[in-house]
């Protein structure tokens, strides 16, 4: 999770820093009205809109905390002895350690089960039909987006710890475990993969989160192996363009991930990356792999696709 709003757009004194290209809004909208971009949600995603001045002390916030919120909370919560600025993936493994994972996974679920408002994103996202939507969020926000404006949906969740994978099909009221070569038919509806897990906010038990350091070994593990990875979803992902919202790029394990998809899965179409600020080197990296960072707010993406 990022530490700024990525909603926020750069201050005129840093605009000698942003990476100059002109993000291709016609385009990228067209191809997302004919279902052939796959929009990537990371942390930021789920910031858009959150209080800035305001700091997230607990789950009964009313909003989402950031990546270093939540270690500290777990930190507090564990007597973790760090003493200085915590990593999430570390205090959750410390976590999990000392309380037991299902201690662990009832904190996660207090903070991501509750019913937080759609941003104006995911609401943006639940007017397109026919989407494959791939998230790395635990939390419900694209799903309530899509119910409040009464549109179908299903869901596809990994399962940490399990080879199986649980598949909410749109009007179900129970989930079907599937295996990762599983053959189905979507029917063009929108389709949410929780590609880290999520909570579920009817039965705590089906809760799975991809958050400590052995859950990340075992998710890339899986990588290798191509069972991270439905391949029901292998020819959108071959067929479509990637936009990555809410992405720190730098993310090591982001990378890990492309590099096993886009070497798996050949592509043939270009990726982007709506970034809230972007170094030189990294976008000189991503452009290399077919992938070019826009330093932008998420706001200001979304004006530009709904300027008339």
């Amino acid at each position: 999770m990022p530490d700024a709003d990525p909603s926020r757009s750069l201050p005129p004194d840093d605009a000698a820093h942003r990476v100059r290209f002109e993000l291709p809004h016609a385009y990228i909208l067209e191809r997302l009205q004919k279902g052939r971009v796959i929009p990537f949600l990371g942390a930021g995603a789920s910031l858009v809109g959150r209080p800035l001045s305001t700091a997230w002390t607990g789950p009964a916030s009313g909003f989402l905390p950031r990546s270093v919120e939540l270690a500290e909370y777990l930190d507090e919560r564990s007597s973790y002895p760090s003493g200085v600025p915590t990593e999430l993936t570390r205090v959750a493994q410390y976590f999990d350690g000392v309380m037991g994972r299902g201690g662990l996974d009832d904190e996660l679920h207090e903070v991501f089960s509750r019913e937080y408002p759609p941003s104006r994103l995911h609401h943006w996202l639940a007017g397109f039909d026919g989407l494959t939507i791939v998230t790395t969020n635990y939390d419900q926000l694209i799903e309530r987006a899509f119910r409040l404006r009464g549109r179908p949906y299903h869901v596809v969740v990994y399962r940490t710890g399990a080879p199986s994978f649980y598949y909410f099909e749109h009007g179900a009221t129970e989930p079907r475990e599937v295996q990762a070569d599983a053959t189905l038919d979507f029917g063009g509806i929108t389709t949410i993969y929780k590609m880290h897990g999520a909570a579920d906010p009817v039965t705590p038990e089906r809760d799975s989160y991809v958050i400590t350091e052995d859950d990340y070994v075992e998710f890339l593990s899986r990588m290798v192996t191509a069972t991270a990875i439905p391949t029901m979803f292998a020819e959108p992902f071959r067929r479509s363009h990637f936009l990555f919202l809410g992405y720190g790029l730098r993310d090591w394990n982001l990378r890990v991930i492309l590099h096993r998809i886009w070497r798996d899965l050949p592509r043939r179409f270009a990726s982007w990356a709506i970034q809230h600020r972007a170094e030189p080197l990294e976008a000189e990296f991503w452009s290399k792999r077919g992938l070019t960072i826009y330093e932008s707010g998420i706001d200001e993406f979304l004006d530009k696709l709904d300027a008339p």
